[in-house]
């Protein structure tokens, strides 16, 4: 069985098929801390997804 694409990929998807430019987000940096671009939760250097809303980057 084939999995659907999560709604984000559909979302940029459709996006990109209009002819617009279309991101990956990744953390964005703040005072030598990771910024989460989702909810601007910050974290230290080594973390690997937001503690506060759960948001990992692509990879």
């Amino acid at each position: 069985m084939a999995s659907a694409p999560s709604s984000d990929d559909m979302f940029d998807q459709f996006l990109s098929q209009r002819g617009h430019e279309v991101e990956v987000a990744e953390w964005e940096e703040s005072y030598n801390k990771k910024q989460c671009p989702d909810c601007g939760g910050l974290h230290e250097t080594a973390a690997t997804e937001c503690s506060v809303c759960g948001w990992t980057p692509v990879n």
